[in-house]
């Protein structure tokens, strides 16, 4: 029945298991997400010069800005109406759908005949991307310990860069005309996306509905029936679990979640937590999608790098984008959120304003200006993770998707759909001092982020998700 009282002990028996296989499983085949969308970034910025020589295509730059602008705002709306569905659907089957839409439309951008067609199914690509983060950020969250929380959700989101490296590697070979011609490599690389994605859906298969979420709808049997099979996967493995060390929780039962309880909890019950999440989102978006979307563009046109080289300098740029999360990730659960976020925030600003008065001088070659971004995105990319980590930690369960999709989209939309077309216009003028200001902005935006984030931030780490942040429908 509607609204009576449940009163569970979930979030605690989820909190108190040790680390093992069911956590392996959620963190491949959930975080595999992120590898797939640093695949498809890297090949859309890899393939960047392979559009303008295709004889089918031949974009300009600023085409090639456009159609990864369709890209980032089909993420937005597709966080957006799949961030919805997954508060209201659950977290199991979204994640099912939205991977099945970026297999489907990566797959048909392979086909495409001219920039209309190109944009259409790079938008729908994107859709199916920010449904992904949506469904998945907010699953990851329930289903892994608070004690790790911090770390591994920075290391998963720094698995992009996995991708990336994957992309780039796949890049060199395809891209190269003397393989397929200069009019199907590039269609060879979005077609791997779309192989990679197909085991990936096997592997879900084996993941279970998030309990917090069966409990929230009332769903008592089946929230259950899911912790108590996990827990036997880790008792069967010799594991000791100790009873949960606090009272459990006390919910008043919800069938649905409105977007007016969303917009009660984002402007009046948590007003400073929605202002740093869109600090944070907007920046990132902004700094990553201005830089890494037009990485290709800024090699090929100021440092004549060839186009099927391009894969070689965004090699050691992954790799130190995956180290970042990786080495600073504990630190995020022992120093704090508050004070690692602020700090890989300014840090990255300041380190790009740097870098880019050394592009507008003309002191660096191919490969330092490599160098100087490894360094500066090393820190970014921690940066980066933890944005995703606060916007899908510290909002209640009920709203939790949609909060997500919220921040990400506005955040995308406000500093990542613009990006790469106003990057690409900079380029196209041909001067490095235009290009100087569009890093001095991205700068800016990192190092104002980056200060409210150590104002208004949140103290989330270790902590149970009930506690960062009261459910709506917690009763007294």
């Amino acid at each position: 029945m509607a609204g009576r009282i449940i009163q569970t002990d979930i979030p605690l028996r989820l909190d108190r298991l040790p680390w093992g296989r069911f956590h392996v499983l959620v963190v491949i085949a959930l975080g595999v997400t992120w590898i797939l969308d640093g695949l498809e970034v890297t090949l859309a910025g890899s393939v960047a010069g392979a559009l303008k020589e295709s004889p089918t295509l031949q974009f300009s730059n600023s085409e090639i800005g456009l159609a990864t602008s369709a890209y980032l705002a089909g993420a937005v709306l597709g966080a957006i109406l799949f961030g919805w569905l997954t508060d209201r659907l659950g977290r199991r089957l979204l994640f099912f759908v939205t991977l099945i839409l970026y297999a489907t439309a990566t797959a048909a951008t392979a086909f495409s005949t001219d920039i209309w067609t190109f944009a259409l199914f790079r938008f729908l690509t994107g859709a199916g991307i920010g449904g992904e983060y949506t469904a998945i950020n907010s699953t990851i969250q329930e289903l892994l310990p608070a004690r790790v929380r911090g770390w591994s959700d920075l290391a998963i989101n720094g698995s992009f860069w996995l991708g990336a490296g994957f992309g780039a590697a796949g890049s060199i070979l395809l891209l190269d005309t003397a393989v397929l011609g200069a009019d199907w490599g590039w269609r060879a690389c979005f077609l791997i996306g779309a192989v990679l994605a197909l085991p990936v859906l096997l592997m879900r298969r084996w993941l279970p509905e998030s309990p917090r979420w069966l409990i929230v709808h009332g769903r008592t049997d089946q929230a259950d029936a899911v912790i108590a099979s996990i827990e036997q996967s880790f008792i069967r493995r010799g594991h000791r679990l100790a009873p949960p060390a606090s009272p459990p929780l006390r919910l008043r039962e919800r069938r649905q979640t409105s977007f007016r309880d969303l917009a009660n909890v984002l402007f009046r019950h948590h007003r400073r937590r929605a202002l740093v999440g869109l600090c944070l989102m907007a920046a990132q978006a902004f700094f990553y999608n201005a830089i890494f979307f037009t990485y290709a563009l800024v090699l090929t046109d100021f440092y004549d790098v060839p186009a099927h080289e391009v894969g070689w300098y965004i090699l050691p740029f992954a790799l130190g984008n995956v180290m970042g999360p990786l080495l600073l990730g504990r630190l995020f659960d022992t120093l704090g959120r508050r004070p690692m976020i602020a700090f890989t925030y300014i840090l990255s600003g300041l380190l790009l304003a740097i870098s880019g008065f050394l592009f507008q001088q003309g002191f660096l070659t191919a490969t330092g200006q490599t160098i100087a971004w490894m360094v500066v995105f090393f820190f970014a990319s921690a940066a980066a993770s933890s944005a995703y980590l606060t916007v899908s930690e510290t909002f209640p369960v009920e709203i939790r998707a949609l909060a997500i999709a919220v921040f990400y989209a506005i955040g995308t939309g406000l500093g990542g759909v613009i990006a790469p077309w106003l990057f690409g216009t900079l380029i196209d003028t041909g001067s490095r001092s235009q290009v100087l200001i569009g890093y001095l902005l991205g700068a800016l935006l990192m190092v104002g982020a980056g200060i409210v984030q150590a104002v208004y931030g949140v103290a989330a780490e270790r902590k149970m998700l009930e506690d960062v942040a009261r459910p709506i429908s917690a009763v007294d």
